[in-house]
């Protein structure tokens, strides 16, 4: 595990990235997690005392990367600017389906066939969504809106847009 200081930055106009709060890893930080590699990877380990898993580090050019930090991990270190510890690692492990949400895909040939075109980090989102849930009736109403939007050829993006359309 690699231990360092990292300040949190937050992109002002930056294209699609425009608005994001991440903290930079250097080149020489990535050669000790992972050697000389180029394209985006997971990591794990801790943001001060906020464990973190699964996470993806965007390659930013000359082997520097970016962590973006969301919402949740900005509440999780209590932090939305300033300095903070980083303790990283890779992180091989695979991707866990919420089980539920499995069975229910293999029920429903069209949105299996979507979601397994999408790329590791949409169906992440989805998945972490489904799995962000509290209750058992909070779970099932998201894996059926899920399973509607993958029918319907409808990223995370546009499902959760398009609920805000139908609810005003």
């Amino acid at each position: 595990m690699v231990q360092f200081k990292a300040t949190i930055k937050k992109f002002k106009d930056k294209g699609e990235k425009s608005g994001w709060t991440y903290i930079e890893i250097s080149k020489e930080i990535i050669l000790q997690i992972k050697g000389d590699h180029k394209k985006s990877f997971r990591i794990k380990g801790k943001l001060d005392n906020y464990p973190i898993k699964r996470i993806a580090l965007l390659p930013m050019g000359e082997g520097n990367f970016i962590m973006p930090l969301n919402a949740t991990m900005r509440k999780g270190i209590k932090k939305n600017s300033g300095t903070l510890i980083a303790n990283l690692e890779e992180d091989q492990s695979e991707f866990q389906l919420n089980p539920d949400f499995s069975d229910c895909l293999d029920e429903d040939e069209q949105a299996k066939n979507y979601f397994l075109k999408l790329p590791n980090g949409h169906k992440n989102y989805f998945n972490n969504w489904i799995n962000s849930a509290k209750s058992a009736a909070t779970i099932a109403k998201r894996i059926a809106m899920v399973l509607d939007a993958l029918s319907h050829k409808m990223d995370f993006g546009e499902m959760i847009r398009n609920q805000k359309k139908l609810k005003l």
